[in-house]
């Protein structure tokens, strides 16, 4: 799993005019998984799956 920061580098990850992630591949807004016990949060893609850790 790769950071966001990473994804967004990599083009795989875009920002609108409202800093929301969206998926490139699908053009699908980012989704949230919050686990309770790890640091940081995950940003899934409802369509493919694709998963994006952001920390911090």
């Amino acid at each position: 799993m790769k950071s966001v920061r990473k994804g967004l580098r990599s083009g795989e990850i875009e920002k609108d005019v409202y800093e929301r992630l969206a998926c490139s591949e699908c053009g699908e807004e980012l989704g949230t998984e919050n686990d309770p016990d790890e640091i940081g949060t995950v940003r899934v893609c409802p369509e493919c799956g694709s998963k994006w850790k952001k920390v911090g």
